[in-house]
């Protein structure tokens, strides 16, 4: 069995290629091929919990669950918030064949998965690009989005002004005009994607600030009691999840605008992998406002963590029979 590190992840599997694995793994997961209950969060107090996520895969055939902490403190601590691992069984057997760092996997397969729903759900000629936080997930994510679209400013606004000045300068070197804002609204003002990665449990986000043309991935809230933008901004938008049946109990923004009476379970128009599959339509027109809602599934992991086994185990096996 491998033991496969946060460096091993990321030497073996770069985001392009990631970006293609996970979008191939939200199109099984809407043709109905995977199998994945909803995630079990046992609470820990302070705000800490323990997320458990199995699912399987028929192609590829894969079998396996997550298992990982939650920590939003971590990060002053110098840890990422997320801590634990990925079991990955072969079907044929069921035989263990890999332990991942989970947090190395969540953070590549997120931001792929965002990316990959900005390829297919953003203008194609958008060239400004709004970043609302900046911690782990935005450090994955402005490279991830820098591979779909050719982006002239990136914008990052944080509620810890020092925290955005220090991803600017770490990050400089990689995108075009990186640049902070003093607040949301501003760095929003004019954009033409935006993604919410913040730990905020309430909106950071608001529905007035939206302009036509606009594509927002809503990102950093995963359970219902959590949300980045308000009722009024979900109401807007031509709203897309990753997985319905997530959606339904755990979308904190939809699940609020529900209960508002604002809008009702029709406002989803489905699955992402629908869209990349050609059976939904993604931006019908370039004035439309879309939305994305991430909330991570099974079958992204598994994918992931399926072909980065792969290219491992091939490097490994002449070792072995050398």
């Amino acid at each position: 069995m491998l033991h496969i590190s946060a460096e091993d992840i990321y030497r073996t599997l770069p985001m392009a290629k990631c970006i293609e694995i996970v979008e191939n793994a939200m199109r099984e997961l809407s043709r109905g091929t995977t199998l994945q209950p909803d995630r079990s969060i046992m609470p820990l107090g302070d705000g800490n919990a323990m997320g458990i996520m199995p699912g399987s895969m028929k192609s590829p055939a894969i079998h396996g669950v997550k298992l990982i902490s939650l920590y939003p403190e971590n990060p002053a601590r110098g840890l990422s918030s997320h801590q634990g691992v990925m079991v990955l069984f072969a079907s044929e057997t069921g035989t263990p064949v890999a332990i991942l760092d989970a947090s190395a996997l969540t953070a590549q397969r997120t931001a792929a998965a965002s990316a990959a729903a900005t390829r297919a759900l953003a203008r194609k000629d958008a060239r400004v690009l709004a970043i609302l936080g900046s911690g782990e997930q935005s450090a994955h994510h402005l490279p991830g989005l820098l591979e779909v679209r050719a982006f002239e400013k990136v914008r990052v606004w944080s509620r810890t002004p020092a925290h955005a000045r220090a991803f600017v300068e770490r990050h400089a070197h990689i995108a075009p005009s990186l640049e902070t804002r003093p607040s949301a609204r501003e760095a929003v003002a004019g954009a033409d994607v935006i993604v919410t990665v913040t730990a905020s449990p309430e909106p950071i986000l608001e529905g007035a600030w939206l302009e036509p043309g606009q594509h927002v991935s809503l990102v950093g809230a995963s359970i219902a009691s959590a949300r980045e933008i308000d009722i009024e901004g979900v109401a807007r938008g031509r709203f897309f999840v990753d997985s319905s049946q997530a959606a339904a109990s755990q979308a904190g923004e939809l699940l609020a605008a529900i209960n508002a009476g604002k809008v009702d379970n029709g406002h989803i128009v489905g699955e992402i992998g629908a869209v990349y599959d050609g059976q939904l339509k993604g931006r019908r027109t370039a004035d439309e406002i879309t939305i994305y809602k991430s909330l991570g599934t099974a079958a992204q992991d598994l994918a992931t963590a399926n072909e980065i086994w792969r290219l491992l185990e091939s490097v490994q096996t002449p070792l072995r029979s050398a």
